[in-house]
């Protein structure tokens, strides 16, 4: 049990048991009372719960219709989950959070908001039209163990766009993004059109680029060529809507349990599975991390949140004018956002969207809200600058401490050991499954070129066996490695079986495999395995 204590002023050293614990008290003590004071609940996100802090990571899917989105939770949990529908037209028409839960069932959305344990309490402001589109998804499933999914409704394009949905979509997947460890967002290889309300959504996420994955889905139904275009084509369209100068990782592949159509990228397919993979199952480890990371940017908002509140009260008139000074301040937003960043030397990255705030300002009272308090101020910075970095140690002790956490199940299992485990006897692995030593096949030509080196004693030196091996043309520092995985024991020299297994390692680099940490034992020299054993 780790613990560490805050002062504050001449009270008693406060002990947090854990992270969860720890981020629960300084959001209730330090920046609630902030966000409180300056209406930042009503500008931007609602406050958080004790449940935001206990949940389970999240995954958040979003995509256009029929991109896969309801089949690829099929495929990461291989069952299915109460109602989901599947098809080729939009079937998916609610929110479904596929949790967790001894018995099999649906909680419908206005259930769901009243649950303190759930972490949804406060979609209760969306209203009825989204609740009515809302639920909960529970089975007994060893994936969800360790994450919860959150389906979405395909985003619609051309004619069904302008169907109103009764509820501000964008707005409810920014809430969503705001508290999900990881969002997905799925494309189809067929159909790459980003409608007005994909691009919108999009650019709801704005803020969350760090917690953004893509999917380029159904991969399989197109050629190589084809494929390219279509990987070039996506990248182009996610470069114009995602204003950030990194590239977006694109996963490529065909997410679900049916043989692929055409499988001539299928080790590529593979890969980019396994990778999105190792991607999810680092959630848990790393949750208590996205939290705290979470809690800062909402600390670094409120205080200019509150910045920027506190200026336009100093600016408004205490009798006449109020209205137009009012209109004048909303106008002028820019550059009291200028005047900010100036003063208290903040980036202009932290500022919240300017046309928006302008919107949410004309509905609020300015002479109601209130000037500067530099107490609570300073609560927060005090909260950003010591009690984080104590948290923050406590994170890594308890990493240390708990056993290694990752999702497990599902499709998760089928690649994680046998032989259809990602990269399964190729590279250094091949010949693990097979009784004579792999090396033996191409001995004899190794075996020319040892003896043409002029052995001493059935041996070459290094720098005899260096002339050998820069003809590869790898660099010093591959050739080193494969070195002393070679040198088996260790005497400075290399025999006819060490040469050939040098050469052999060679030859698994040159053909795009990495090198083992630790010489595997099915590639140990047949004279040799007595002495390793």
């Amino acid at each position: 049990m780790f613990s560490w204590s805050k002062r504050e002023g001449k009270k008693d050293p406060e002990l947090f048991q854990n992270v969860s614990e720890g981020l629960k008290r300084l959001y209730r003590t330090k920046l609630f009372p902030l966000e409180d004071t300056y209406h930042f609940h009503d500008f931007h996100s609602p406050a958080l719960e004790d449940a935001d802090f206990d949940n389970k990571p999240m995954v958040l899917l979003v995509g256009q219709y029929s991109t896969g989105k309801t089949t690829f939770i099929r495929h990461l949990m291989e069952q299915d989950f109460p109602g989901m529908r599947i098809g080729p037209e939009p079937t998916t028409d609610s929110f479904i959070a596929v949790m967790h839960g001894e018995q099999e069932g649906v909680i419908p959305g206005n259930a769901l908001v009243v649950d303190p344990k759930k972490p949804f309490r406060k979609l209760n402001a969306f209203g009825n039209a989204f609740l009515n589109r809302f639920m909960c998804a529970q089975l007994n499933n060893p994936v969800l163990e360790s994450i919860s999914i959150i389906d979405t409704p395909g985003i619609l394009s051309g004619e069904k766009q302008r169907i109103s949905r009764g509820y501000d979509f964008a707005a409810v997947l920014e809430w969503f993004a705001e508290r999900v460890d990881r969002i997905i967002l799925l494309f189809d290889a067929h159909k790459l059109d980003i409608s007005d309300e994909f691009s919108e959504v999009i650019k709801a996420l704005k803020n969350h680029e760090d917690k953004m994955r893509v999917v380029l889905n159904k991969a399989d139904q197109i050629s190589t060529q084809q494929l390219m275009r279509v990987y070039g084509a996506l990248m182009w369209s996610l470069g114009k809507i995602i204003n950030t100068p990194e590239v977006v990782r694109v996963y490529i592949g065909s997410f679900w349990a049916q043989p692929l159509l055409i499988a001539d990228n299928r080790k590529l397919f593979e890969a980019e599975e396994q990778d999105l993979f190792s991607d999810i199952q680092g959630l848990p480890r790393n949750a208590a991390l996205r939290k705290l990371n979470d809690l800062i940017k909402r600390a670094r908002l409120a205080k200019v949140h509150a910045y920027i509140i506190s200026a336009l009260k100093k600016e408004m008139p205490s009798v006449f004018g109020k209205d137009s000074k009012k209109k004048e301040l909303i106008t002028n937003l820019g550059a009291i956002y200028e005047k900010i960043q100036k003063e208290h030397n903040i980036s202009p990255g932290d500022f919240p969207n300017l046309k928006k705030m302008q919107e949410l300002l004309a509905s609020h009272d300015f002479t109601k809200f209130p000037a500067m308090k530099p107490k609570l101020m300073e609560h927060v910075e005090d909260m950003l600058g010591n009690d984080i970095a104590k948290l923050m140690t406590l994170v890594r002790k308890e990493e240390a401490a708990m056993p290694s956490q990752s999702v497990k199940g599902g499709a998760f299992e089928g690649t994680m050991n046998g032989p259809f485990g990602h990269g399964y006897g190729e590279g250094a692995g091949e010949g693990i499954d097979e009784l004579e030593w792999i090396v033996a096949r191409d001995k004899p030509s190794y075996d020319e070129i040892f003896y043409t080196l002029s052995p001493i004693n059935g041996k070459v030196s290094g720098a005899t066996a260096k002339k050998e091996m820069v003809k590869s043309k790898l660099p010093n520092t591959v050739l080193g490695k494969i070195w002393t995985l070679a040198d088996v024991d260790k005497d400075g020299y290399l025999d006819d079986e060490e040469f050939a297994l040098a050469n052999h390692l060679i030859k698994v680099k040159l053909e795009g495999h990495e090198l083992p940490a630790k010489l595997p034992s099915h590639l140990v020299p047949p004279s040799k395995r007595a002495e390793q054993n």
